[in-house]
């Protein structure tokens, strides 16, 4: 079967109008198979299908006593543990909508999602319970339930034992329909509160597409992808994609290391593993040696560009290439240096490969709407008739962000990401559109970081760029044009920019603060009074005799 033949089938399968998201992920399957595997410290734990759907079913029933209905939100803040697949299939069975938090964020990050998406429920591990406390930045009257996964349930909230034991099972899943969304996750942009993208149920298709011929993930693998499910790269084919196809997929609960990680391969026989390029630049700079056991023939790499250095490392010490792909929340993975036979083609280094079956990308202008010419770098576009794995409709009452994310006529969606195509098609990465940061492959927007730094008293004003990182790719780091105290005398700067990092870390996220905080007398801008980032990147890169 040709890859255009398996995506007209994957069509149809996912275009049905009976679909249920939770049959097709779980219940069509063999109960006896093993669908996830965690990895945790003292080995691991193997769920089958029928272990998922039994466990799923309770759950759902538990969640509906709660209220919890069609098209109803249910968040969740839970490791990468065996509750995390139940809760998800929960959710799916009564026809509701899941809203994905990265257990990294803190509470403002938190609040804004919940609210944003009108949660009804929030499943959270007693580790993250914290984070829910009302507080600067979460409201004392929130409207969302709370279900604690532990012994020691606080008051007010749910346990959720009692939530997966204490009902009788729901035992026929919601009907979604090929439109129904299923998914609101949230991506960040340069201006402006995180955009809400509602993901129907027909993008399954798109995404089992990827994993068979991108990932090439056969029913003999075992496939790991290492990305957070908290994020898109790892929700749509470390958990949805996997269960969809029938294939077995590693979940590991701890935090990363080259160590670690090391482990995880030799300890489960890994064959097929999908990481961030940061991964692997981790590995390469740890100095240690790759362990006997490792036994990898197929390794991916998304969410930023993989530099060169990387890919010679991996031939040497992996035995096979790591290969290149490119995607977005609002598409999944759209271009593929595929490794399945079908799509299997020459690697041209720094390319992130060519236009996945199933979409059709072009290069527009720097100026126009309109495809450049062949061989010109411009912005990267997908065109929306010929792409029949496309699904993004629009973010979640924002119909004026959506705009800008097309044609006038909607014809073409645009990516915010510069890039050159050659003759052959295949895509290489230029830079982004915009000023989002990209940093480990998480997206961080600027705005969500300058209104925290700027709620501080000794902020005037301030703008945060992505600074170039060997191991991250970019880290974030601030420009502040402090405020003179009541008394107008000039601030610690030292002292400042380390209240500034913490205040980032608590209410932000962790992984976000600004590594460096520079302090100047004022920032650049246009004459309207738009903060111009571009020059401060010009500036720093200057500075440090950086190649730009």
């Amino acid at each position: 079967m040709s890859a255009e033949q398996r995506v007209e089938q994957l069509l149809s399968e996912y275009g049905e109008a009976d679909l249920s998201v939770a049959a097709v992920l779980c219940d069509r399957h063999p109960t006896d198979a093993v669908a996830v595997t965690i990895a945790h410290e003292t080995g691991r734990t193997d769920l089958t299908y029928g272990e998922l759907r039994d466990r799923s079913e309770r759950l759902a029933a538990g969640l509906a006593s709660l209220g919890v209905t069609p098209g109803s939100r249910v968040a969740t803040l839970l490791p990468k543990g065996e509750e995390l697949p139940v809760v998800l299939l929960a959710i799916w069975r009564l026809g509701a909508v899941y809203v994905p938090l990265f257990t990294a964020f803190a509470a403002q990050a938190i609040a804004m999602r919940l609210e944003s998406s009108a949660t009804a429920v929030v499943v959270c591990s007693s580790d993250q319970r914290s984070k829910l406390e009302p507080g600067p930045d979460m409201p004392a009257d929130a409207p969302w339930r709370i279900v604690t996964v532990d012994e020691q349930v606080p008051a007010g909230d749910i346990g959720y034992a009692d939530l997966a034991d204490g009902y009788n099972r729901i035992s026929i899943p919601a009907v979604q329909g090929p439109d129904g969304g299923f998914i609101q996750l949230y991506t960040s942009g340069t201006t402006g509160r995180p955009k809400g993208v509602v993901v129907p149920a027909r993008a399954l298709a798109a995404f089992v597409a990827y994993l068979e011929l991108g990932l090439d993930v056969r029913p003999d693998d075992v496939y790991w992808n290492a990305a957070d499910p908290g994020w898109a790269y790892g929700l749509y084919y470390a958990l949805c994609a996997p269960l969809a196809a029938g294939r077995r997929s590693v979940l590991s609960t701890g935090t990363f290391s080259p160590a670690s990680f090391w482990t995880v391969l030799t300890s489960l026989g890994v064959t097929n593993v999908a990481a961030a390029p940061t991964v692997f630049r981790a590995l390469r700079g740890s100095g240690l040696q790759v362990p006997p056991g490792v036994a990898l023939r197929v390794v991916s790499s998304a969410g930023e560009p993989l530099t060169p250095d990387v890919v010679e490392w991996a031939k040497d010490a992996l035995g096979v290439p790591v290969l290149d792909h490119y995607g977005q929340t609002e598409l999944g993975m759209a271009a593929i240096n595929g490794h399945h036979e079908s799509v299997r083609a020459e690697v041209k280094p720094g390319s992130m490969g060519r236009a996945m079956p199933g979409f059709r990308l072009t290069m527009f202008g720097q100026d126009k709407d309109v495809p450049a010419a062949s061989g010109t770098t411009g912005r990267l576009a997908v065109d929306v008739a010929a792409s029949p794995l496309f699904w993004f409709a629009g973010y979640a009452g924002d119909p004026e962000r959506t705009a800008e994310r097309f044609t006038a006529d909607r014809a073409y969606y645009l990516t915010g990401d510069a890039a050159f195509m050659d003759a052959g098609g295949h895509v290489f990465f230029g830079g982004r559109d915009d000023d989002v940061i990209i940093m480990a492959g998480y997206r961080i927007g600027p705005f969500d970081i300058e209104s925290v730094l700027s709620s501080h008293p000794r902020v005037a004003e301030c703008a945060v760029i992505g600074a170039p990182d060997p191991v991250r790719g970019e880290v974030v780091e601030a420009f502040v044009v402090p405020r003179p105290s009541p008394e107008g005398n000039p601030p610690d700067t030292g002292e400042l920019a380390v209240e500034l990092q913490e205040l980032v870390r608590t209410r932000y996220a962790a992984h976000a603060y600004p590594r460096r905080v520079h302090f100047v007398d004022q920032l650049p801008k246009t004459p309207s009074g738009k903060i111009q980032r571009f020059l401060l990147r010009k500036a720093r890169s200057e500075a440090r005799g950086e190649a730009r």
